[in-house]
């Protein structure tokens, strides 16, 4: 352990000469660098960490440690990374490996012991510096899809000594790019009320003219008072189609810098408040995402330097002015839109003026309670980025809060009083949110005090209070009672449960409990016979399956084995 640390302070002064350490870390797989996700890209509630790598379609590559050291945590859930692992760096860096398939054969001894020892699939623990040592170039564990995947790939992360997350490609790692950015979409906002755009007091479409030479001119504008402007834009990599993230964004008026994003490094305290750079009424309506150009209150993101007025200009009347923004990705590759701009004062049209009388105000610094009948809704400060005006109406048991298009920085909190409800009921109620083209009803996170049924959401939109009175359902799927199951390595179950959905299962055989691992995306429970914990010939198999609002179903067969 002292050995580790002296490297660890060695390492600490001879990389303090440089930014960032090149040539320490290796990539992590032995196939070409080919990103299906950039770090920072736009995702729907944050900004993604780290790498997503391409894994040419298919789980089980071999997942090599990116340099010595040792193994920090190791984390396996349903959702999330998936099975993912944490090595510290002697450097005083860690990279995370997350979607893993499995791991290497003694980390994966080590692990399952951890889970039989708390009978959990979900586990996280923390060896000490000296517990699990890693080599240089050391097979750690194989590529996967678990959790959150949406395909089989690796998701590779390099964090600070302040787990601050930071984009890997600083460290040296690189991946083919001769293609600049590209831009769908640019957009003008007033500051205002006393702001114009072409004749509105409204986000304003502007069009885009692609040049032969890469970049974009937009057509010219008609504005006064103080504007602010926003870009769609991706960035497409050579050996990949993916609509990747970018990696800075400046932007000038008139030839002065007005503002640069920096997709260097993003903390988790600050990711969820991606909501502040999107435009989000606009990406709830239109499923994308317009990154905002100027600085909002309640903006805590660290990505912006070189700010002046928050990234608005102000436009004078009878004055020409040019506004310009410059897209790069890592490879600094780069792409210009260039805004003309022509100072007019205009009477704002009167389709443009909102009529808020019929809606209810919540404050964003200040609590604010709605209530009608039987139905509360609490937003505490600061739920809300700005002061707003939602629709708030209760129809019997079903709550409108207009649409999902207010951006929250925080929950809000529905709360139904059972008073009035049978009590053999009320535990079997739980609050629904309505959405999608079918106007499904979706469990939302609920909770129980005395009378009072409570959840907690961050979407505006229709909710209800409904019941769950079916239990889960429990299917075999290659087995069936009192079959001999000897030549077959795995016991697979499905599991599943229509209206809130799987809360916790327990599966045991003779007694003894058994790590089956649940894939959310299928369904499915696995046992792996190769765990040695069935050993009898044979065997009274029962699985437990709970859903959200607490029906449970029971399921018991007898197999087999030799």
């Amino acid at each position: 352990m002292k050995q580790f640390f002296l490297i660890f302070l060695i390492s600490c002064s001879v990389y303090g000469q440089s930014e960032y350490p090149q040539d320490y870390f290796r990539h992590p797989l032995d196939i070409t660098l080919v990103l299906a996700g950039t770090f920072g890209e736009l995702r729907s509630t944050h900004f993604h960490g780290g790498l997503d790598i391409k894994t040419q379609q298919k789980e089980g590559l071999k997942v090599y440690a990116a340099a010595e050291g040792y193994i920090s945590r190791i984390k396996i859930s349903h959702f999330g990374y998936g099975k993912a692992i944490y090595i510290t760096h002697p450097n005083g860096y860690t990279t995370v490996y997350g979607h893993l398939q499995k791991f290497s054969e003694r980390l994966e001894a080590y692990i399952k012991q951890c889970q039989y020892d708390k009978e959990s699939f979900e586990v996280e623990v923390f060896p000490h510096s000296e517990e699990l040592l890693i080599q240089p170039d050391e097979v750690i564990a194989y590529s996967g899809n678990t959790g959150s995947s949406g395909g089989p790939h690796l998701h590779f992360e390099i964090r600070d000594n302040l787990e601050r997350p930071m984009n890997p490609l600083l460290f040296g790692m690189e991946v083919k790019d001769s293609k600049p950015p590209y831009v769908s979409g640019v957009f003008a906002y007033p500051k205002d009320e006393n702001a114009t755009i072409n004749g509105k007091n409204e986000r304003v479409p502007l069009r885009l003219i692609p040049q032969k030479s890469g970049d974009y001119a937009v057509e010219e504008i008609k504005a006064y008072g103080n504007v602010g402007f926003g870009v769609i834009s991706f960035d497409k990599q050579d050996l990949a189609p993916n609509n990747n993230g970018v990696s800075n964004i400046q932007t000038f008026f008139n030839g002065n810098k007005s503002l640069e994003i920096d997709f260097k490094r993003i903390s988790f305290e600050e990711t969820k408040h991606i909501k502040r750079l999107l435009d989000y009424e606009y990406f709830v309506s239109k499923k994308a995402k317009i990154q905002k150009l100027f600085i909002q209150k309640n903006n805590p993101l660290s990505i912006y330097k070189d700010v002046y007025d928050n990234g608005y200009v102000e436009i004078k009347d009878s004055t020409s002015s040019v506004y310009k923004v410059r897209i790069r990705d890592y490879n600094q590759n780069e792409s210009w839109v260039v805004i003309p701009i022509n100072g007019k004062l205009e009477t704002i049209e009167k389709d443009s003026i909102l009529d808020v009388s019929k809606k209810s105000f919540v404050s964003s610094d200040k609590a604010t309670k709605l209530t009608s009948g039987n139905i509360t809704v609490d937003f505490y400060p600061n739920t809300v980025y700005d002061d707003s005006y939602i629709d708030f109406k209760v129809s019997s048991d079903t709550l409108f809060l207009g649409d999902d298009n207010i951006a929250m920085q925080k929950n809000f909190y529905i709360n139904y009083d059972l008073s009035n409800y049978k009590a053999e009921h009320q535990d079997k109620l739980y609050v629904a949110r309505f959405y999608g083209n079918y106007w499904k009803p979706y469990y939302v996170s609920t909770s129980r005090k005395g009378n009072i049924l409570t959840a907690s959401s961050k979407a505006l939109g229709t909710y209800a209070l409904s019941t769950d009175m079916d239990p889960p359902t429990i299917t075999p799927i290659n087995f069936h009672d009192k079959k001999w199951i000897s030549n077959y390595r795995y016991l697979k179950v499905k599991i599943d449960d229509k209206l809130t959905g799987i809360s916790k299962y327990r599966a045991t055989v003779n007694g003894k409990w058994i790590l089956m691992e649940y894939d959310y995306k299928t369904d499915t429970l696995i046992h792996d016979f190769n765990d040695n914990i069935v050993k009898d010939t044979k065997n009274e198999l029962k699985i437990i399956v709970t859903d959200n609002v607490g029906n449970s179903s029971t399921f018991e067969a007898t197999f087999f084995r030799k």
